[in-house]
């Protein structure tokens, strides 16, 4: 197979937090970036080429992934390749994806040995064996698959809601704001022949249609075998607050950690070599997730503290989130909050949000 990860228009309610990067490079997970959970299960599945369709604030993209090394996406012949829209064309920033799938589809074209594509967003958190997707897909002759997801207590993020039959062939399909009753939603993952896609884009844009999912293939359901692949392992739809918020602190439980991290394959992502953490004999912390170099006197519980946090003396930190380098001061308080990269809190100062509604701080010019 070949890799695509599709930045083009993805749904993003992220409010600050994408501001001065794309939904792509949020942070997740204390030392992750989003993306690096759709790219480490595509190289631990065997694909050994990915293309990733930048669309919009891709310079934090570009200082991430870099050559792929990382991810083992550097051997020639393969590899790892950005495609940015064009520059000199600035109406190419509102065109849907199947016109950039087209400008750029010397990349599938010249790939002869690959019979097949995956086309992938990079919100949705998990840890997905391709391998095992495209063996469903050929056993059960589909023209496409997509991978989805059942949850009966309902998703904190936004995706499409997906009709299954008895046989397991999608129905129907709408948008997060539609009112189809399904607890299955899409988790953005399609599998598909490289001859198929490349035909639905030609005779989409024909027809003034240029969407993959909204287009190209809802308007196939009735023509095409779209099936489903269940995926049985855990999911997190991260392109809003409550849902950053919810499934990050859901990895302060062993299961979804190990589940997420180890189950199919390790997650891999841009590698900094930074001293451990080191903890003062004031430092209480409990039942947290605290990265590497970060450098602690105070209180940390149920929270997650990225690289480089700086936890001054009797400060408080309790159900939150701090990323890289964020600081706070002596006698501070946070509860219930999000700091984005760098933000600091002053000494005595005190932070709370609600706990379906974290108080988001951040920093501007900060990728």
């Amino acid at each position: 197979m070949l890799g695509v990860i599709n930045l083009i228009h993805e749904t993003d309610d992220m409010g600050g937090l994408t501001a001065n990067r794309c939904l792509a490079t949020v942070p997740f997970g204390g030392r992750y970036r989003l993306i690096d959970f759709t790219l480490s299960s595509m190289v631990n599945s065997g694909i050994p080429r990915v293309a990733v369709f930048a669309h919009t604030k891709f310079r934090s993209l570009m200082d991430h992934i870099g050559s792929g090394t990382n991810w083992d996406l550097h051997r020639k012949g393969n590899g790892l390749f950005v495609l940015p829209p064009s520059m000199e064309d600035q109406t190419d920033f509102g065109k849907g994806d199947l016109y950039h799938f087209y400008r750029h589809r010397d990349y599938f074209t010249r790939s002869s040995p690959f019979e097949y594509v995956v086309v992938s967003r990079s919100h949705m958190v998990s840890n997905v064996d391709f391998a095992q997707v495209l063996e469903d897909h050929r056993q059960r002759g589909a023209d496409i698959t997509v991978v989805c997801k059942r949850d009966p207590g309902g998703f904190s993020g936004l995706a499409r809601k997906v009709m299954v039959n008895e046989a397991g062939r999608i129905t129907d399909m709408q948008d997060h704001y539609g009112r189809l009753s399904s607890d299955i939603a899409s988790m953005e993952m399609y599998v598909l022949s490289k001859e198929l896609l490349l035909d639905l884009v030609e005779s989409s844009l024909a027809r003034g249609q240029d969407h993959f999912v909204r287009q190209a293939i809802l308007s196939n359901l009735d023509r095409l075998t779209v099936n489903a692949y269940l995926h049985e392992g855990w999911l997190g739809i991260v392109n809003n607050i409550s849902g950053y918020y919810r499934h990050s602190m859901e990895l302060l439980r062993p299961d979804v950690w190990h589940e997420l991290f180890f189950r199919s394959g390790p997650i891999y992502t841009k590698v900094k070599d930074e001293p451990p953490t080191r903890y003062h004999r004031s430092a209480n912390v409990s039942h947290s997730l605290v990265a590497n170099g970060c450098d602690i006197e105070g209180t940390v519980y149920n929270s997650i503290l990225f690289r480089g946090v700086k936890v001054h003396k009797g400060a408080v930190v309790r159900n939150s989130i701090v990323m890289q380098n964020g600081i706070v001061g002596e006698n501070g308080s946070l509860e219930n909050c999000i700091l984005d990269k760098e933000v600091e809190i002053r000494p005595l100062q005190q932070l709370r949000g609600a706990e379906d509604l974290p108080f988001l701080a951040v920093k501007r010019k900060v990728i």
